[in-house]
Formats: C-alpha cells, sequence, structure tokens
C-alpha cells in the first residue's frame, strides 16, 4: 500500500536493511549476546551498506535523506529481535553522532563524520551521571578552560557504547556560575585521551550484546577545538536531539512489538493444546489482533510526529506522547506474547524471552516515562483561563 510518509528510496532502504538483518544479525543474536559486543566488523559492514549515514550529506559519504530514514533504520532494526544490536547501531546514527553532524564547524565534520558514517569510528552520548539522569540540567561533570583548551573532572553512567566507542561527545558544565541550563557545553574525547577511563563495564537485565559502561574524566585535557558548537549552549543541544532520539526509539518499539508478533503468530499456530492449535481459541486470537491494534497505533503516532518535525513544527508533546505510548505498547505486546508462550517463554534461549527482557528499558532510558507525562501535562490547554 502507498504511503504518504515513505517514498520509493525509503522502501528500497527498508528492503536493504532487511535482507541484513535476516542475513547476518539473526543468525548471529546468540554469539553476540554471549560476547557482550557487537564485532567491529559489523560497523564497517553496515557503513559499507550505507546504513550508517543515511541523514548526513554526501560530501562526507552519506545520503543526504531525511527523518523517516531514520524512522526505517530504527523500526527494521526492532525487527530484528536483538533489541541490544539496534540499540548500539542507533545510539550511533541518531543520537551521538547529530550531534557532530548539527553543531560541528566544516573542520569537525570534516575531521570525523567520514569515518563514522564508514563504521571505522564508533561513536557514544555520555550524557547521564551517578546523581543526574533525566535531569539534564543537574549534571556536575565539569569543564574548566585552561591555558589553549579544556579539562575535564567527572563521571559518566549507563552508557550506550562506551566500552568500545572511538569518539564520546561528553556533556560537561563549563560555566558554574551561569544557570543551570545554560552553563553546560558538549565536548568531543577520543578514545585513549589521557584522563578518560572506563570505569567498569556494566551488566545489565537486557541488551546483553550492547556494551555499557561507566565512564571516568580526571584531569582530562582537550584542545580548544573539542568543543562542540557554542561554550554554554550544550543544554539546548542535548534537547535539540532529544526530539529525534525519542521518535526513533519510538519507531525501534514499533518494529519489536511486530517482531514479537510474529514468532508468536508462528507459535501458536503450531503449538496444539487440547486437541486443536492454540490459534484455534478465539481469547488467543483476539489477544494477537488487540497487539496488532495497539502497534499500528503507535506506528501512525511515530509516523504523523515525524512529519511535523520534518515541517519545522514544535512537537515536543508529540513526541513526549511518542515516547510514553510506544514504551508502554511494546511492553504490553511483548508480556501477551511470551504469556501466549507458555512455559517456554520463560526459557533462556528463547526469542521472545529475550525480547521481554530487552523492551523493558524503554520507559527508562532517553527520558523516563514520568518526565515525558509532565511534558505533556505542561502543554495541556488550561481551559480555565479566557
Amino acid at each position: 500500500m502507498d504511503s504518504v510518509y515513505f517514498s520509493p528510496e525509503h522502501e528500497l532502504f527498508r528492503d536493504q536493511i532487511r535482507r541484513f538483518v535476516g542475513a547476518e544479525v539473526r543468525p548471529n543474536a546468540d554469539d553476540w549476546e554471549a560476547a557482550g559486543e557487537i564485532p567491529r566488523e559489523v560497523f564497517r559492514r553496515m557503513g559499507e551498506l550505507g546504513f550508517l549515514g543515511a541523514r548526513y550529506d554526501e560530501e562526507y559519504g552519506g545520503a543526504g535523506m531525511d527523518v523517516f530514514a531514520s524512522l526505517v533504520l530504527g523500526e527494521e532494526l526492532g525487527r530484528a529481535g536483538l533489541s541490544g544490536f539496534a540499540a548500539a547501531v542507533l545510539v550511533h546514527t541518531d543520537m551521538a553522532s547529530p550531534h557532530l553532524a548539527r553543531f560541528g564547524t566544516p573542520e569537525q565534520k570534516a575531521r570525523y563524520l567520514p569515518g563514522i558514517i564508514a563504521g571505522e569510528t564508533v561513536t557514544a552520548i555520555a550524557v547521564t551521571e551517578p546523581g543526574a539522569g533525566s535531569d539534564v540540567a543537574g549534571l556536575t561533570t565539569r569543564a574548566e578552560a585552561s591555558g589553549n583548551g579544556w579539562v575535564l573532572n567527572g563521571a559518566k553512567l549507563y552508557i550506550t557504547n562506551g566500552v568500545l566507542a572511538d569518539l564520546y561527545f561528553v556533556a560537561a558544565r563549563s560555566d558554574p556560575r551561569a544557570k543551570p541550563s545554560r552553563g553546560l557545553s558538549i565536548f568531543m574525547v577520543e578514545k585513549g585521551t589521557p584522563g578518560l577511563k572506563v570505569a567498569r563495564r556494566l551488566d545489565k537485565l537486557g541488551w546483553h550484546c550492547s556494551d555499557t559502561a561507566e565512564l571516568r574524566l580526571e584531569d582530562c585535557r582537550l584542545p580548544a577545538d573539542a568543543l562542540l558548537g557554542e561554550a554554554g549552549r550544550g543544554f539546548h543541544q542535548i534537547m535539540a536531539n532529544f526530539q529525534n532520539e525519542r521518535l526513533v526509539m519510538g519507531a525501534m518499539t514499533v518494529g519489536e512489538a511486530e517482531r514479537a508478533i510474529e514468532i508468536t503468530l508462528e507459535h501458536v499456530r503450531t503449538r496444539r493444546a487440547f486437541g486443536a492449535p492454540l490459534w484455534d481459541k478465539q481469547a488467543v486470537r483476539h489477544k494477537l489482533a488487540h497487539c496488532a491494534t495497539r502497534v499500528e497505533a503507535a506506528r501512525h503516532l511515530v509516523n504523523h510526529t515525524a512529519w511535523l518535525d520534518a515541517k519545522g513544527r514544535d512537537c515536543v508533546r508529540e513526541v513526549s506522547m511518542v515516547k510514553v505510548f510506544c514504551a508502554a505498547m511494546v511492553q504490553e505486546v511483548a508480556d501477551a506474547c511470551l504469556q501466549l508462550h507458555g512455559g517456554s517463554g520463560y526459557m533462556r534461549g528463547m526469542e521472545i524471552e529475550r525480547l521481554y527482557r530487552d523492551v523493558r528499558i524503554h520507559s527508562i532510558g532517553g527520558g523516563a516515562s514520568e518526565v515525558m507525562l509532565d511534558e505533556i501535562a505542561k502543554r495541556m490547554p488550561n481551559h480555565g483561563e479566557e
């Protein structure tokens, strides 16, 4: 069916990603989960196929596509049934490197973007701290001017790609005298920079193949050109990219939920109980129909919100709705599908068991649902005012 949002170019991109996922991701899921990381050659392979630079300028090796390319990438990687893989890639393409593409100087972009697009340089975004997560204005990592550069001190926590990344985009407080939302800046810190340490690799409930780290910055000295964008504008840069991040996460949940339904349909059509396939039970069919309806509602909310964003409209309210609704939707679908698998769904090694664990993060990461609900509430009309 023709789409009002996606062009033939988008659909060709979708087909390419789907083939790649089927041939090169799903067969390796168990090995990557056991290893706790994605092999670097996978990023390079995705770079060769043009998956990592869909939104970036052609002069750096990108394809110059629009926001809907990110939705295609998010949904199809979500459909892989290996959400740690999806997270690692999407952090690189849509959560970390966009800071460089949007706010970097021509020299900074020329230095880093070709490697990012080729999959040679893996990126991470380092915002969250032990004492500040969704409260970005509460960050305490310090950046002090020193000679012709900067010195960073602080800690970062729950950093996706934090162990294996080559380039970190680090949020730090560069002006302690300014109000919290005006004293932050973003810095580019290369792997191997003295003073940057991976304090520990974190073990998680889900996303096992996505490496997650706690970072320490101890007298980490940076050159002047490590500053990304204007000093003191880091909070606004982070907030601006959160809109894209949350949209892509919404698309990812749609793919995850689609995959959960797909493998559950296969199960209930072959699993027999009381002399007939489970599919013959009306309650089973209705449960899956309800799940499919929720997924379709989420898909339309994501797509419409991306359209608003592409038109340059203020859509903080709608993006926050995407984050809240999609997180709840995918958890509900994963729970229902695991239930229909019965005891087998509770066993390690089953794809639905992995999906069930993996999707729990969506109501926490990238802005907790409670924070998103408050953003929605702030934008509700006050019918008591004239």
